[in-house]
């Protein structure tokens, strides 16, 4: 765990905050102790809400956009300069697999290095509705971003959020999840030692429990929360911050499907989608959770991925050979491994997964699981699981893959497999997700927007259209009387 630190504290007003509590942090590969932090408290939250509240108000961060990009800047070569040693936190807390990790904390880079340059164009637009009738439209900081990040992508899915907060001119109050407090330490403490990173305009509060996600839900002084997670605690923050009509830009759950038909390349299709659906051990909203094959390809599909999930290789993050890390912790583990015997009982079972004794007995680990149904409505497939459990289904037509990939209350992405590109086009526009694949799955980049329909979230992240949920449009009016 090269590089990482002992104790995770909290960052209020530009001060490291040790209250002398502590919680520790485990090691999902080996259930032992890599540190410990300092859990949070309601208190202790609206303490960083009034510090970047003033910080908002009081300092250049909001009107200086040249000094935001610089920052970012910083932020981002800073991060790339020690990225070697958040790749082994990442590996150690976390539990990925040494190239997700690696392409975790790239893509953060690129991001915030994308965000700094938007922060130096952030164009208004100008309007004479009559004579001498000028009309200004600009665009301003929302004020306090809230950031609540889960545990599956610790860097990533924090810089996805917080780069566009800063570049928009907002200050922030982070909440890391409480399974991978370090990673964020390690995070938070390269940005704050960037010069000119006025106090106060980014925080951060560790959390235990619920304590702090809700006094920032519940806050008035909040203008903005930016939470990614599951879907029913996005619909608890939507509840909690509805009496202060907060902005919310929720990335919720997801349970994407992968439809192959019968003129894909079955070798591109196995390769593509046995990475998509083992990343992060399945622990990813856009992770490939369904595969839906038709008639003429699915017998072929269906033996090569049989073979492929027998023989997949799960193992600690770091071992050359691994093929799929841990889960997050046992209790994720053992609740997938519930999962496992309920599809059993409502399909067929074509590889059982179960938790590997001998030398890795001590971790999370859960060998991936495929399974054939033919029940859409079974919960199996309409909730997320979250864990390397995946369904196989069949379809006869065109119509039937659209309205089983569209038969969940999920929205988040989905991915097609063939050679016609007509049939990509139709496909593209009928599936009811934010992101569509063709011929791959998973392809996330800072440029491109990601974002969900229906119980998969509201709002967009990554692209240009990630500043929109931090900013406000501001109207001012002007008459300068005729020339």
């Amino acid at each position: 765990m090269n590089g990482s630190t002992e104790l995770a504290r909290h960052l209020i007003g530009g001060e490291w905050i040790d209250t002398g509590d502590r919680a520790e942090s485990l090691d999902p590969a080996s259930g032992q102790r890599l540190g410990a932090y300092v859990p949070g408290s309601a208190d202790l939250a609206d303490q960083a809400v009034a510090a970047a509240r003033s910080a908002f108000f009081g300092s250049a961060w909001q009107s200086n956009p040249r000094l935001r990009s610089s920052i970012l800047m910083e932020f981002a070569s800073r991060l790339e300069a020690e990225s070697g040693a958040l790749i082994e936190l990442i590996i150690s807390e976390n539990g990925k697999l040494r190239i997700e990790a690696t392409g975790e904390v790239a893509l953060a880079v690129s991001e915030l290095r994308y965000y700094a340059g938007l922060a130096r164009n952030l164009f208004g637009r100008t309007l004479e509705s009559d004579t001498g009738k000028l009309s200004l439209l600009n665009r301003e900081a929302m004020g306090v971003a809230a950031v609540i990040v889960p545990w599956n992508a610790p860097v990533g899915l924090l810089i996805r959020s917080l780069a566009p907060a800063l570049a928009a001119g907002c200050t922030c109050v982070v909440k890391p999840a409480p399974q991978t407090p370090l990673i964020n330490d390690f995070v938070i403490k390269r940005l704050d030692a960037c010069a000119g990173l006025p106090k106060g305009v980014v925080n951060t509060v560790n959390e235990s429990g619920s304590a702090v996600g809700e006094a920032l839900s519940r806050s008035r002084h909040v203008d903005v929360i930016s939470f990614t997670g599951s879907s029913m605690t996005g619909a608890r923050i939507m509840a909690a911050a509805a009496p202060t009509l907060k902005r919310l830009s929720l990335e919720l759950g997801g349970k994407a499907p992968a439809i192959v038909f019968d003129d894909a390349d079955l070798d591109l299709a196995a390769r593509e989608l046995t990475r998509g659906s083992t990343v992060m051990a399945g622990q990813m909203c856009v992770a490939a959770a369904r595969f839906l094959v038709h008639d003429g390809l699915y017998d072929a599909f269906r033996d090569r991925m049989t073979a492929i999930f027998s023989s997949l290789k799960v193992g600690p993050g770091n071992a050359a050979d691994s093929q799929m890390g841990p889960l997050i912790d046992r209790g994720n583990r053992d609740r997938v491994l519930g999962l496992i015997d309920q599809a059993a009982d409502e399909g067929r079972l074509l590889v059982r997964g179960s938790a590997p004794q001998g030398s890795l007995s001590n971790g999370s680990f859960l060998t991936p699981s495929l399974f054939e149904i033919d029940d859409v409505s079974s919960s199996l497939v309409q909730e997320e699981i979250f864990g390397p459990l995946i369904s196989l289904e069949r379809f006869h037509d065109e119509a039937e893959a659209v309205s089983r990939a569209n038969a969940t209350r999920y929205g988040l992405a989905a991915s097609v497999f063939t050679s016609n590109m007509a049939r990509s086009m139709r496909m593209s526009r009928a599936l009811r997700t934010g992101t569509v694949w063709l011929n791959c799955h998973n392809r996330l980049i800072a440029e491109a927007e990601t974002g969900g329909y229906g119980h998969s979230g509201v709002g967009r992240l990554h692209g240009v259209e990630g500043l929109n949920d931090f900013l406000e449009t501001k109207h001012v009016y002007l008459e300068a009387g005729a020339a």
